[in-house]
Formats: structure tokens, sequence, C-alpha cells
């Protein structure tokens, strides 16, 4: 199954409470923090809310 990495590469600080909160839940902290979550489609609806903040990778 393809995986994706996700990598938090802007601050959610001053960012709408939802994009706050849906950064919160991939389990992103920091930035730079990365976290490895299957494709699916719960996990692209949320990339797609909060694509500006983020940088993904495929990865097997």
């Amino acid at each position: 199954m393809l995986m994706l990495k996700i990598t938090l590469i802007k601050s959610a600080v001053h960012r709408l409470p939802k994009q706050r909160k849906i950064v919160k839940e991939l389990g992103l902290g920091r930035v730079n923090s990365s976290v490895v979550l299957p494709n699916n489609e719960a996990t692209r609806g949320a990339i797609f809310h909060i694509a500006h903040l983020i940088e993904v990778e495929e990865v097997k």
C-alpha cells in the first residue's frame, strides 16, 4: 500500500481554527515534524485543506 509522508513546513499558529485542528489531528506538532499516513480519501481530504502549510511525499 502506498503511504504519504507529510511534513509541516509552515506554522499553523495564525491560521483558521479548522486548519489548526487538522494539523493537530494529523499528528503534526512543530515545524519540520513529519508523519507517515496511509493514502486514503480521509488523508487526502485533510491534505487538501492545509496544502499551503505542508509538503507531501509518496513512500512505499
